[in-house]
């Protein structure tokens, strides 16, 4: 028995018509993770669409089940979802980082529960739509996570925090294959996932307005916590940590060398590398440097001030080892859609990783994921500091 994960997607609607093509029997979960109709409405109050995680996506993935002939079931997870993803990156933003919420959720949601469901299930494996390869070492007696052979559509940054555990149940049947290929093989078994749109944006902002969410979601917090004294309606399976959420306070954008410029609304308004909607005028361009959330301000200065020979990563997650106990020299990934980069990983004695480049890095992002490649092997990644 194999279960699988269903999107409502063309990718895992494949998925599982491949496997089941295979002979394979099948169980199918969906994971309801996030009320659209909250939060997501445009300026004048219309709601967003959304190509991920909605109602329609559990309807298509159910008629692919039904179609495929296996069972299927939803599964809510609104509230593990928001504790674990969405409250972190807002409270990320809040801290001057740029988080990359969607690594969360394979590593927290989309394998950890996913493993859980299929054990109840006695399923042997779980098997997902991500372009990405896995394989056990008999060398190293490790299971190895690979780029898909689609350099194109590759997703292993994305589940670099993979356990060995995760990793030992996951299946990437699309590892080796384009999306021609996929659309080709949904087309052919009838699918009508099979011509469906591909989601880029973050699922719980449609739109990609990230400052907007995080107001409104402020806004929301606030309101909630007006209302604690009131009776709930219903209690949720989940506790949300009830911390109260800072609100964003105006402050200073000042340059590398300390001078006044300009004035924000707010540090989650900014990202390291940003150049447009600053506010302030200057006779030549300038970037956001660094977000300043000790102080409260942003800083900018030139694009060679982007520019950075290292970075640390803190929480690494390793996967080709057990532990790095000398310096290697790996290839480094430091945004989704970045440029690999040549460097050095060395251990530090509080066990985060400094990661020497080759050469100068431009946006050095503190937040995102710097994830380690050898070749097609994903060594291990972290969180850059």
């Amino acid at each position: 028995m194999i279960a699988v994960a269903m999107s409502g997607g063309v990718d895992s609607s494949t998925a599982a018509a491949l496997l089941k093509n295979q002979g394979h029997e099948l169980v199918g979960f969906s994971m309801q993770l996030w009320n659209q109709r909250r939060i997501n409405v445009g300026p004048d109050g219309e709601p967003l669409p959304s190509r991920c995680c909605s109602l329609d996506d559990l309807y298509d993935a159910r008629v692919v089940a039904h179609k495929l002939g296996f069972p299927f079931y939803v599964v809510n997870l609104e509230d593990e979802f928001e504790r674990d993803v969405v409250r972190p990156f807002v409270t990320n933003y809040l801290d001057g980082l740029t988080p990359s919420p969607c690594v969360a959720c394979n590593s927290f949601l989309k394998f950890d529960k996913l493993v859980e469901l299929a054990q109840t299930a006695d399923a042997t494996k779980v098997a997902t739509g991500h372009y990405a390869r896995v394989k056990f070492d008999e060398q190293s007696g490790r299971y190895v996570l690979l780029r898909a052979v689609n350099r194109a559509k590759d997703q292993s940054y994305f589940l670099f925090e993979l356990t060995q555990e995760q990793l030992s149940y996951a299946m990437f049947p699309l590892g080796e294959m384009t999306k021609q290929e996929v659309r080709d093989i949904a087309s052919d078994a009838g699918l009508p996932t099979a011509m469906k749109p591909e989601s880029q944006e973050i699922c719980f902002i449609p739109d990609g307005n990230y400052s907007r969410f995080i107001d409104r979601y402020l806004e929301e917090d606030i309101q909630r916590r007006l209302s604690e004294n009131d009776v709930p309606m219903f209690q949720p399976l989940v506790q949300i940590e009830s911390s109260k959420l800072k609100q964003p306070e105006s402050g200073q954008i000042v340059t590398t060398s300390g001078e006044v410029v300009g004035t924000h609304q707010g540090i989650h308004r900014y990202t390291v590398g940003q150049r447009k909607g600053l506010g302030i005028s200057a006779p030549d361009p300038l970037y956001v440097v660094q977000v300043d959330a000790k102080n409260n301000r942003v800083v900018v200065g030139s694009s060679d001030d982007l520019l950075k020979r290292e970075m640390t990563v803190n929480r690494v997650n390793w996967i080709a080892f057990d532990d790095l106990t000398e310096p290697i020299h790996v290839s480094v990934k430091i945004r989704s859609r970045a440029e690999e980069a040549p460097a050095t990983l060395t251990k530090n004695e509080d066990g985060t990783v400094l990661v020497t480049f080759d050469e100068a890095q431009r946006a050095v992002t503190p937040g995102q994921a710097a994830v380690f490649y050898d070749g097609d092997v994903v060594v291990g990644g972290g969180w850059i500091v």
